[in-house]
C-alpha cells in the first residue's frame, strides 16, 4: 500500500525542513511512500530547499510552478501525479500535524473514500472562526455532506477520489462536497 503526501507550498522555507523530518518519521511505517511538494511560485528559497531534500531523500518530489496559481491549482497538479493507493493532503506551514496521518489512514481502512480533518479546537480570533462556522454550516446544508470543517487542509483520500474530481479556482474548499456528489463516502476525524 503506497501513500502519497501532497503539500502545496508558497513561501514556506522556514517550516519545510521540520515538516520533512516529521513526515519521514511518521511515514517510515508506510513504506513505500512519496512526498510531492507543489511549489506555487515561492520566492523565499523554498524551491532550493525542496531540491536539496530531494537529493538526500528519493521519496521527495518537486513540482514547480513559475508563478502563484493558488491552492486549487497546486492540489490539482498533485492529484495528477500522485501514485499512492492513499493520498494525504496537508499544508506546508506546520499547522497540520503529520502525526495525524495514521489516524486518517485508519479511518480510510474502515471503508471511507475521503476523511477530512476537523480542527475542532482553533486558536484563531473570532473574526476567522465565526465566518468559518457560517461557511461550514451553509455548505453542509446545501450539499448534504455532514462534516464540520470543509476547509481543513489535512485530508486523506483513496486514489480513485483524487483521480475523479476536478478542482480549480477556489474549489479546494469544497473537495468533500465534490466527492460526495460523486457518491464517494466522506467522513471526518478531530485533528490536532
Amino acid at each position: 500500500m503506497k501513500i502519497s503526501v501532497i503539500i502545496p507550498v508558497y513561501n514556506e522555507v522556514d517550516s519545510l525542513q521540520e515538516l520533512h523530518h516529521e513526515l519521514t518519521r511518521v511515514l517510515s511505517d508506510y513504506i513505500p511512500y512519496e512526498i510531492l511538494f507543489i511549489d506555487d511560485g515561492s520566492s523565499d528559497g523554498s524551491v532550493e530547499l525542496i531540491k536539496r531534500l530531494s537529493q538526500s531523500d528519493s521519496a521527495v518530489n518537486l513540482i514547480e510552478f513559475h508563478r502563484n496559481y493558488g491552492k486549487s491549482a497546486a492540489l490539482s497538479e498533485g492529484f495528477k501525479y500522485a501514485q499512492g493507493d492513499y493520498v494525504v493532503t496537508m499544508d506546508g506551514d506546520l499547522q497540520d500535524d503529520p502525526a495525524e496521518i495514521p489516524n486518517l489512514i485508519l479511518k480510510l481502512e474502515e471503508g471511507f473514500d475521503l476523511v477530512s480533518g476537523w480542527k475542532k479546537i482553533r486558536h484563531d480570533p473570532w473574526t476567522k472562526t465565526f465566518p468559518s462556522k457560517i461557511f461550514n454550516f451553509v455548505t453542509r446544508l446545501l450539499t448534504g455532506v455532514k462534516i464540520h470543517d470543509f476547509n481543513c487542509g489535512l485530508k486523506a483520500y483513496r486514489n480513485s477520489v483524487v483521480k475523479s474530481i476536478e478542482i480549480f479556482g477556489g474549489r479546494h474548499r469544497y473537495i468533500p462536497a465534490l466527492a460526495g456528489q460523486k457518491n464517494f463516502s466522506v467522513s471526518e476525524i478531530v485533528v490536532n
